[in-house]
């Protein structure tokens, strides 16, 4: 009988220290839990920030498009306000600098003014006319915007860049995405001397001016000089004078998108010229340096059935 409960008070002795060491690891096993849990979260909350900061990059990128954040802006006319006021009726509208993509409501200049504003921001911009031609945005229709905003092609532009040289030596630098124009200030024309890649090809332009104009741009100013409609593929800068008396025959010249292009005032205290980038324009101007600047860019987008590169091509066969 003695032997007998000596065995079982060996049992509980085992017992209780059986579950001391239980109760050590399970508190050592919820620290260990608690410690990686604690490692999950930090780690899960960095995971969905550089996902988010990932998603968003690709949708600035590629413009893979789930669930666009839209911001809108427009014009000011009655009929950019109306149409912006439906759209808010109709979408969650955001600030540009919180979107995916930004709607812009206007003409040809507005979205002009509106590639240039929210250049930094590397937004892509999907346009729609509420102003006359409407060559550079698409149809306006409220509904479906976010399927066509998925189903858009994308257009890519990089500006050109103006560094032009004042009388008083000031030196002035604007980006253009349509042209750069050089043009004379009084009655008198412009006497200007014009040099590519470091080579004088026109010694004495006489004329009212002169411009340089991207594939984009060559349907505007360009254009309207009679300058060539260049293909949005083809790589090429359009260099067009304005009204031109020497030499008679010039009629300007194409030129690769990766030349530098130059503008010699020669006589800038008798002949006033003033140069332009896109619509900021600079006065009493010496010489001017243009070339195209890769490191900036903005995309433009499209329906499939109004692409813009169709309609440049259009514009070559215009009557």
């Amino acid at each position: 009988m003695e032997n007998e409960c000596q065995n079982h008070s060996g049992l509980a002795e085992r017992v209780v220290k059986s579950c001391k060491v239980l109760a050590q690891f399970s508190v050592v096993l919820a620290l260990t839990i608690s410690c990686r849990g604690v490692q999950n979260v930090t780690s899960g909350a960095s995971g969905e920030d550089e996902a988010s900061a990932m998603a968003k990059t690709d949708s600035v990128g590629k413009h893979s498009f789930s669930s666009p954040r839209i911001a809108c802006v427009d014009s000011g006319s009655e009929r950019a306000r109306t149409s912006r006021d439906e759209l808010a009726g109709l979408y969650e509208l955001v600030a540009p600098e919180e979107s995916d993509v930004i709607v812009a409501l206007g003409g040809d200049g507005f979205v002009l003014h509106v590639v240039h504003q929210y250049l930094h921001l590397r937004r892509p911009i999907f346009g729609m006319n509420c102003g006359t031609v409407g060559f550079l945005l698409n149809v306006y229709r409220s509904d479906t915007l976010i399927e066509r905003i998925r189903a858009a092609q994308e257009v890519t532009l990089h500006p050109l860049r103006m560094t032009a040289k004042t009388v008083d030596g000031k030196v002035e630098e604007s980006l253009a995405f349509n042209e750069v124009s050089i043009l004379r200030r009084t009655r008198q024309q412009a006497n200007v001397r014009i040099s590519v890649d470091g080579i004088v090809r026109i010694a004495l332009l006489a004329a009212d001016g002169v411009m340089v104009a991207t594939p984009t741009g060559s349907t505007a100013y360009n254009l309207s000089a009679r300058g060539p409609v260049i293909p949005l593929e083809s790589n090429l800068l359009a260099l067009t004078p304005v009204s031109p008396f020497r030499p008679r025959h010039w009629r300007g010249a194409l030129l690769s998108h990766t030349s530098v292009i130059e503008f010699e005032n020669l006589d800038p205290h008798k002949r006033p010229l003033s140069a332009s980038a896109d619509f900021k324009e600079f006065f009493d101007i010496v010489s001017v340096k243009v070339l195209e600047d890769r490191s900036k860019l903005v995309k433009l987008l499209f329906d499939p059935d109004h692409s813009l590169e169709e309609r440049v091509r259009a514009e070559q066969f215009a009557s």
